[in-house]
């Protein structure tokens, strides 16, 4: 299991947001270089990235921002909002960007995830928002009828390996992960797809419970910025801890 710290980037910032409500804002920090460089240098594997511009208006408006932080680090990293055709894909994808979320296009575009998926591979991750077991879409502003674990089947069949399920309800609040609705997603897919959890991780027991069920890493956002977890000590804690099948 790995752990993903988050860098939510709005308007050039490192951000949180409660619930993805854009008017419910923390800016933690004006230089999200230096906090990925930080992340980097106390022992992340992978980051995960989120350009909250492009998932609410389409437009991607950060990209410099993950360009250099790409070239800054040697780690790999993950970003997901606004990517919803095949020519943002190949551009974020030669910034040097390992692993690009579909989130908003999965749910509309079902070719281009096909596409996608068939030429970039692992490269390619989906990203399924949902609320009381529903999929959002644009930031988390509409509510689709589409149902999370079977959308996660459809995604799955198109092609791609890892599922970022995140849990709206919980995102921000430092409340724990909604960890029943995470081993939904889980079971109902081949052991073989990687589901990486979001949303409301807060303890090392948060982190326990998500490996117990089998999650492949978590997102961990809001409580490593307000220090209510430690970076290392949740790196130390998926490593040893147990997978019970």
């Amino acid at each position: 299991m790995r752990i993903f710290p988050a860098i939510d980037l709005r308007n050039g910032k490192c951000v949180n947001l409660i619930q993805g409500r854009a008017e419910a804002e923390t800016v933690f920090s004006e230089d999200p270089i230096a906090v990925a460089e930080s992340w980097a240098d106390q022992g992340a594997e992978y980051l995960h990235l989120v350009d909250l511009d492009g998932a609410f208006q389409g437009d991607s408006a950060n990209l410099s921002i993950v360009q250099e932080i790409v070239q800054r680090i040697s780690i790999p990293t993950q970003l997901g909002g606004g990517i919803r055709d095949m020519e943002r894909i190949e551009h974020v994808l030669d910034l040097g960007v390992s692993r690009l979320i579909l989130g908003t296009a999965a749910l509309r575009n079902w070719e281009l995830v096909q596409d996608a998926a068939t030429k970039y591979r692992k490269q390619i991750a989906v990203g399924i928002d949902a609320t009381k077991g529903l999929v959002a879409t644009e930031g988390w502003v509409n509510i689709s009828e589409r149902k999370s674990a079977e959308f996660a089947k459809e995604m799955v069949s198109l092609g791609i390996e890892t599922i970022i399920y995140t849990d709206i309800t919980s995102d921000g609040m430092l409340a724990g992960p909604n960890v029943d609705a995470t081993a939904e997603i889980i079971t109902s897919l081949d052991p073989s797809i990687e589901v990486v959890a979001s949303g409301g991780v807060t303890t090392l027991d948060d982190l326990k419970n998500l490996k117990a069920i089998g999650s492949a890493g978590a997102i961990i956002g809001r409580s490593l910025y307000t220090q209510q977890l430690d970076l290392k000590s949740a790196i130390n804690t998926v490593r040893n801890s147990t997978h019970r099948p």
